[in-house]
Order: structure tokens, then C-alpha cells, then sequence
């Protein structure tokens, strides 16, 4: 009887496990383009530091993200069982936040007259060129924002993922989402690791006397630049991607609308679809960023009328 019920126990754990895996299949592939965004999201987010402290600093948004998995991975299961409207509504704010921030920048870098001047980035710079300041204080701020964006992100992965896992248990949904949590945490840190250490890596074999090592170390000191330029991009327009597909996705009519402008555009349905959920994006972005100035005046405007 004792053999039968192991039997029964390992055959048990076995079925699950199988439909765990294929779970997590289904999820990693439904999560691949919100994790292609977070890849540059983050290596865009830990740029702009000195080499000595990059590691240091991805470890340390790294070690944030394992706290927001932490968080979010309970949270989701509990919100889901209870009220799952709650998730749309937290992923709404998520998509809101990321399209002012990537308005933001944009705005920051083409109009900085019609925002106030970056304090933080300005300090920052200087912090940069001056080697008797200590940088670790500036870092935190940046370590913050960085955590915060992935937070965001990591919310809508877990949801996403959460929802190939329609009909599973309880104990099934909980694996998958702590398989997944670990992969995409461990994944992306390790590659944005990787690409901000690539110009060092590329230094070191120039340094090197194989002629095939110095013209590699050449390749990867010239593409360094480049790929953070590029990333930069990316990273900004990853947050109207994400920011306003979450936005589509929660507002039933406009989901409709942009469907069927995609099945419009025949087999460029899925660009025509991250266009429009782009441009979502950045409009409703630059409607936060301009209420978020008028209040920030408003409230200046008080202040120096009580001094």
C-alpha cells in the first residue's frame, strides 16, 4: 500500500510538472516581446555611469527586481482569486506611468525649455566630472527609477503569464509564475551585465597580442556606443509600447478599434498594432506630462505668493 501511494504521489508530481512546463512554454512565448522591452528598458535605465560602478549597480536594480518578483508573484495570485478586475486596473496605472515617463524624455531632450530643469540629471553630471564626490548617493536615485520601471514591467509579465495559466491549480500557477519570475530576472540582468561591461570587454582584447583577439576587442569598443545609443531609443520607445498596449488592452472599445484598423492593414497587422498602441502611448503620456507641469507650477506659484 505504502509503494502504491508513492507510486500514485510520483505520478502525481509528474503530470504537473508536465503541465507546469508547457505552461511556462506557452507564458515565456506570450511574454517575449514585454521582455524584449525590458531588456532595453533596463540596460537603457543603468547607462550613463562610470565603468567601476555598472556591475555594482545592475546587481543592485537586480536584487530590486528579485524583491518586486517577491511581491508581485503572491500579490497576482491573490488579486486574481479575489477580485481579478483589480489586476487591470494596477496594470492601467503601470501604463499610464510608463507613458509619462517615456514622454518625459522626450520632451527633456528635444524642449527642455518647457519643463523644469532635471536637478537630479544636472547634479548628476556633475557628480560624473568630479572624481572627490562620492557617486553612491546619486546611484540610489537611479537604482529607485530603475526598480520602479521594472516593477511595472515585471506586473505586466507576471499578469500576462498568469493568464495562459486559465484552468490550472492553484499549486500549478504558482510554480510556473516562480519559474518564470526567476528566468526573465536572472535572463535580463545577465544580458544588461553583459552589454554595459561589453566596451571593457573590448578594451582588454585590444590589449591583448592575438591579432584575431584585438580586431574582435575593436568590433565590440566601436558597437558599445552604439548598441547604448540604440538601446536608449529603444528603452523610451519600449515604454509607449508597453505603457500604451496596456492601455489598449484595458479600454475595451479603443482594443476593438485598433484590432480592427490591423486587420485593415492585412499582413502588417501586428506593426500597424504597435504603432497605434505607441502613439496611444505618447498621446496620453504627454496629456500626464502636461498636467503634471500645470500642478507642479500651481503649486510653485503658491508657494513664492504665501513667502
Amino acid at each position: 500500500m505504502a509503494g502504491a501511494s508513492l507510486l500514485t504521489l510520483l505520478d502525481d508530481i509528474s503530470v504537473i510538472l508536465d503541465d507546469v512546463s508547457l505552461m511556462t512554454k506557452v507564458a515565456v512565448k506570450k511574454t517575449a516581446g514585454v521582455l524584449g522591452d525590458d531588456l532595453a528598458l533596463n540596460a537603457e535605465q543603468v547607462s550613463g555611469i562610470k565603468a567601476d560602478r555598472e556591475l555594482p549597480v545592475v546587481w543592485a536594480v537586480a536584487k530590486g527586481s528579485f524583491v518586486n518578483k517577491l511581491i508581485l508573484v503572491p500579490l497576482a495570485l491573490l488579486i486574481s482569486a479575489i477580485y481579478p478586475p483589480l489586476v487591470t486596473f494596477l496594470l492601467m496605472c503601470g501604463g499610464v506611468y510608463l507613458a509619462y515617463e517615456g514622454a518625459e524624455k522626450i520632451i527633456h531632450k528635444f524642449w527642455p525649455h518647457i519643463l523644469p530643469h532635471d536637478e537630479e540629471q544636472i547634479a548628476r553630471l556633475r557628480a560624473n566630472a568630479d572624481e572627490t564626490i562620492d557617486l553612491v548617493a546619486f546611484e540610489k536615485d537611479k537604482i529607485k527609477g530603475a526598480v520602479r520601471t521594472d516593477f511595472i514591467l515585471s506586473a505586466e509579465i507576471i499578469v500576462i503569464a498568469l493568464g495562459s495559466a486559465v484552468g490550472a491549480t492553484l499549486l500549478e500557477k504558482s510554480v510556473m509564475l516562480s519559474i518564470i519570475a526567476i528566468g526573465i530576472t536572472v535572463g535580463v540582468y545577465g544580458l544588461v551585465a553583459g552589454i554595459v561591461k561589453m566596451d571593457d570587454l573590448g578594451l582588454y582584447l585590444m590589449k591583448q597580442t592575438n591579432g584575431a583577439k584585438q580586431k574582435i576587442g575593436g568590433i565590440l569598443l566601436s558597437a558599445a556606443p552604439k548598441l547604448m545609443k540604440f538601446l536608449s531609443i529603444a528603452g523610451t520607445l519600449a515604454m509607449f509600447l508597453v505603457g500604451g498596449g496596456i492601455l489598449v488592452h484595458g479600454i475595451s472599445f479603443l482594443h476593438h478599434e485598433v484590432e480592427d484598423l490591423a486587420h485593415l492593414t492585412g499582413i502588417f497587422g501586428s506593426v500597424t498594432t504597435m504603432l497605434l498602441n505607441a502613439l496611444v502611448g505618447l498621446f496620453v503620456g504627454v496629456i500626464v506630462v502636461a498636467i503634471v507641469t500645470m500642478i507642479g507650477k500651481l503649486r510653485s506659484n503658491k508657494s513664492s505668493s504665501t513667502h
